[in-house]
């Protein structure tokens, strides 16, 4: 077996699917299918009650998210995501939030991820002017 610690997790062994080649600079490891095997364990992960800061990192870095986006994503700071995947103490809320937005990434399925964002994205804006007009259906917002 082949402990696989490239990801950053200490706790990921390889059963096949691996192959270690003699080189001039020593043993070389070949993964097959890299990209489905970081899938399998990023679904693992994600299925799990709660994450370790390596684990979270892992994910985080899986989505190919910055710590700075995805502490706007989380409505947190960058600082306390990098706590976060320093120390392992991630808030259940943050932790469950992240969880699904990794499996619905994953899935092919991102509108969760984009509902996200866009609540995140209105969290920049600072005292826009809403208006209303009442309509014959009710209150509604007025057109621009």
């Amino acid at each position: 077996m082949y402990h696989y610690t490239e990801t950053g997790l200490q706790n990921v062994w390889l059963a096949n699917g691996y192959h270690v080649r003699k080189t001039s600079y020593g043993e070389a490891v070949s993964i097959e299918d890299a990209d489905g095997l970081h899938r399998a364990i990023g679904r693992k992960l994600a299925c799990k009650n709660q994450l370790t800061g390596a684990e979270f990192r892992f994910l985080r870095k899986e989505l190919d998210l910055s710590q700075h986006r995805l502490a706007d994503l989380l409505g947190t700071t960058e600082q306390t995501v990098a706590l976060w995947e320093r120390k392992g103490k991630i808030p259940k809320t943050a932790d469950r939030m992240f969880r699904a937005l990794y499996l619905e990434a994953i899935d092919g399925n991102v509108r969760l991820k984009d509902m996200i964002e866009r609540v995140a994205n209105l969290d920049r804006k600072v005292d826009e002017k809403l208006v209303f007009q009442n309509t014959e259906a009710g209150w509604l917002p007025k057109a621009a």
